[in-house]
């Protein structure tokens, strides 16, 4: 039974995880409304005493009530809603809510502009196609209201009888207001809905990095631990060479199993090797971090120059931050994406700041965008074909937002006129790019006297 309403199986737009609420928001939202309903009649007829027919009014009411206990007894309220069905129940709100207001006076009623609220919850959770024939169903009701509706409770004596321009101003605000606010709501959800799903990239893109790094720091303790035994097996198994040489097929099988220790001795020594180059706990210059993150690129027909500049202060020597290498190579990737034949990366520092500066000469950025660059999905720049794919959109999201957790300040810009291109300047505080954790500092301390001994 529960196929046929809930699921949480996507496979399409309208099963997008991003755009479902769960059974019970509604639920809610329609207790709510049936608590204000019945505190509204309450007080009209009791307070007010007003002739209101309060009959069927409490019978719209009733089978509203019925219809929320249907669906919390014979479903999980905590399941998520196919858009459909929850468009469905959102439709129901419409029409029951319709049917009060024909009970009440039609528009009339100041309560005419409930209607805004089944379509506002559409724009914040569900598809667009949803939420406009919702918002379709609201104005169509309001439209039925306007000329179809019994008399708006009142005195008896004077009864209120507003003019038909003032019913029909009425109706445009009821309907401008759907129109305007559910856009309006639907569009903040759906930036939010954007940066939760690249922040949530982003962290997965950290993550895969540091584990990467994680896994050179297993290979470079195992290259340890094993270090020590198999240098007894190749000891022991020379002394039993030189005792046992006048037996030959014995003195033959110890030398195999000498060499073959030996060469396990070797390849633990190139995993050591390359983990003391890959590891989080390695210090490397600015030069070599710029000719790491370069390499990779080289190959692709676009002429990178790199130029470091020389300056009084030493060169900066950082921590080996996989954030900082992802950041650079992915905005360097993106420069050669775009370069018509050339990429410069310039470096230079002082006893204050390290700065790096990656520019192409390709079609530059695109005036109305330059100033949102480095927001999630953001389009392409100017100039570009679709045969080169989308670029400027969650990557540099996830590159730009990875180097300001390392402390750099990246902006972006145009080469002045007449030269063309864009230029992209990363700018670390050096005491930040310096920086080590003692905690970092004092592992690596203690893996070099282990390693030593």
């Amino acid at each position: 039974m529960t196929d046929t309403l809930i699921t949480d199986t996507p496979d399409t737009e309208l099963r997008d995880p991003r755009r479902r609420v769960r059974l019970d928001t509604i639920l809610r939202l329609r207790w709510l409304a049936a608590l204000g309903q019945l505190t509204a009649i309450f007080v009209v007829v009791q307070g007010l005493e007003f002739d209101l027919p309060v009959v069927p009014c409490l019978a719209v009411i009733s089978v509203s009530a019925l219809v929320n206990l249907a669906l919390q007894i014979a479903f999980n309220p905590m399941q998520l809603l196919e858009p459909r069905h929850a468009g469905g129940l959102l439709a129901l709100n419409i029409v029951e809510l319709a049917t009060l207001l024909y009970l009440t006076g039609g528009l009339d009623n100041p309560f005419s502009f409930m209607f805004l609220v089944p379509v506002l919850i559409s724009a914040t959770a569900l598809p667009v196609r949803l939420t406009v024939m919702l918002g379709l169903l609201a104005v169509a009701c309001a439209t039925l209201l306007l000329f179809f509706h019994m008399p708006l409770p009142w005195d008896g004596e004077e009864p209120l009888d507003f003019p038909p321009i003032y019913i029909f101003g009425v109706w445009l605000s009821i309907a401008l207001a759907i129109g305007v606010t559910s856009l309006y709501s639907f569009q903040v959800t759906e930036e939010a809905r954007k940066l939760s799903d690249a922040l949530a990239a982003t962290e997965l893109v950290l993550a895969r990095e540091q584990h990467l790094t994680q896994l050179d720091g297993l290979a470079a303790a195992a290259a340890h631990e094993l270090g020590t035994p198999l240098a007894t097996i190749v000891l022991i198994s020379r002394e039993l060479e030189r005792a046992l040489q006048d037996n030959g097929q014995v003195s033959g099988d110890i030398k195999t199993l000498r060499e073959q220790a030996q060469r396990c001795r070797d390849i633990l020594g190139k995993i050591t090797q390359l983990s003391s180059t890959g590891s989080m706990f390695d210090r490397m210059k600015l030069s070599t971090l710029i000719e790491e993150t370069v390499a990779p690129h080289r190959d692709f027909g676009v002429d990178i120059k790199v130029r470091i500049a020389l300056a009084a202060a030493k060169e900066p020597v950082g921590t080996r931050n996989p954030a900082i290498l992802y950041g650079v190579g992915n905005i360097l990737e993106n420069a050669v994406d775009f370069a018509r034949d050339a990429v410069e990366v310039n470096a230079w520092w002082n006893n204050e700041t390290v700065e790096i500066a990656i520019s192409d000469d390709g079609p530059g950025f695109a005036p109305d965008i330059l100033k949102r660059i480095g927001e999630p999905y953001l389009s392409r720049r100017r100039g570009n074909d679709d045969s080169q794919g989308g670029g400027l959109g969650l990557g540099v999201f996830i590159a730009r937002t990875l180097l300001e957790r390392t402390g750099a300040k990246v902006s972006f810009t145009n080469r002045p006129f007449p030269d063309h291109g864009a230029v992209v300047q990363i700018v670390w505080p050096r005491q930040r790019f310096e920086a080590v954790e003692e905690s970092e500092t004092g592992d690596r301390h203690g893996a070099d006297l282990t390693g030593s001994s």
